[in-house]
């Protein structure tokens, strides 16, 4: 008779959890909305709004079962962003640093699963600010305040303490998959590290000023699809190129509060015909630029609605020209498309 009881509660519980019902455990359909473009209709379309999301709720990841069995009992809780700074993308696997919750997400669409690294081993992550993925889904992930940077596998779990020591105030990273080396921007230096496979580094560059492969505090990496690396020269208010080694190739950028300036540049990415994204914290949006820096588009303004943005902070670039934007202050991170064009 006791056991007959309990299994009665247990199936009673089960059914008042959403999904628990049934076998299946997909999300109902978003509504469909208006597509946004940019530039408006009747130009050609370049820009396309694709989605956002706020946390694994949003990409349709249902908790485990016994995990919403405790939450009925419990109380329900929501994982979502606090205040995102940087994203990365891998083969439908999503990374987000989200300095606000001191945390890393990784989010694996495919397998339906996510995790929220708030400890490494016996670390509490205080401020990770940036993320960079190898070729095998591990990652790279900065700690501004630690002053190390972490490589973790595919499930958040500690491969190895990257760089332990000698940064002051690391604030991005960038991974070249051709010579499998981590590129360091370490702001409060005013340099750039370059590392290799075992976290030891191979060289550096940079020193503070306003002359080429001089910096004002870079706070954003990136490669493009030619292996040019892009560094936002936050202070310095532009866009340094350079080569693998070191080697200045280009610059663009000057201050300003108007269209084609950069005012408060929060990164830079490229798409795969070498356009550069660059969003801007002041003007809640993002300008494309020719790389001689002639303004091409600007897409986004202030707003929490599709294509809006508060404070954005980073930005990345998939080689399917899938564009996200970590869109800090509305604690979400918002998708977009390049359509092509020029």
């Amino acid at each position: 008779m006791h056991g007959k009881l309990t299994l009665i509660i247990v199936l009673i519980l089960l059914q008042l959890i959403p999904g628990c019902g049934s076998w299946s455990t997909a999300p109902a359909p978003e509504k469909p909305v208006e597509a946004r473009v940019w530039p408006a209709p009747p130009a050609t379309p370049r820009i396309r709004y694709v989605r956002s999301f706020s946390g694994p709720h949003d990409l349709g990841i249902v908790k485990p079962w016994y995990q919403r069995v405790a939450e009925t009992i419990f109380g329900k809780t929501e994982e979502y962003f606090i205040r995102p700074t940087g994203v990365a993308e891998r083969d439908g696997v999503l990374y987000v640093a989200d300095p606000g919750a001191q945390a890393l997400w990784i989010f694996n669409v495919p397998q339906q699963s996510f995790t929220k690294v708030t400890q490494i081993n016996d670390i509490p992550l205080a401020s990770p600010v940036a993320v960079a993925v190898r070729n095998d889904g591990s990652v790279f992930v900065v700690d501004s305040s630690l002053k190390k940077v972490f490589l973790l596998n595919p499930d958040g779990k500690l491969l190895r303490v990257f760089i332990d020591s000698g940064l002051e105030r690391p604030a991005a990273l960038a991974y070249d998959a051709v010579t499998d080396r981590l590129y360091v921007a370490d702001s409060a230096a005013h340099r750039i590290g370059v590392y290799g496979s075992d976290g030891t580094r191979v060289s550096a560059w940079g020193k503070r000023g306003g002359g080429d492969g001089e910096f004002n505090f870079p706070t954003h990496l990136a490669f493009d699809g030619t292996g040019t690396l892009l560094v936002t020269d936050a202070l310095n208010f532009r866009i340094q190129a350079f080569d693998r080694d070191g080697k200045f190739l280009w610059k663009m950028g000057r201050h300003g509060d108007g269209s084609g300036n950069l005012a408060a540049p929060k990164g830079a990415a490229a798409d795969s015909q070498g356009h550069v994204y660059v969003v801007d914290a002041l003007f809640d949006a993002v300008q494309i630029f020719e790389r001689d820096g002639s303004l091409l588009l600007v897409f986004g303004e202030r707003g929490t609605g599709r294509g809006q943005f508060w404070l954005p902070a980073g930005i990345f670039i998939g080689p399917n020209d899938r564009i996200y934007i970590a869109d800090a202050y509305n604690q979400r991170i918002q998708i977009f498309d390049f359509l092509g064009g020029r």
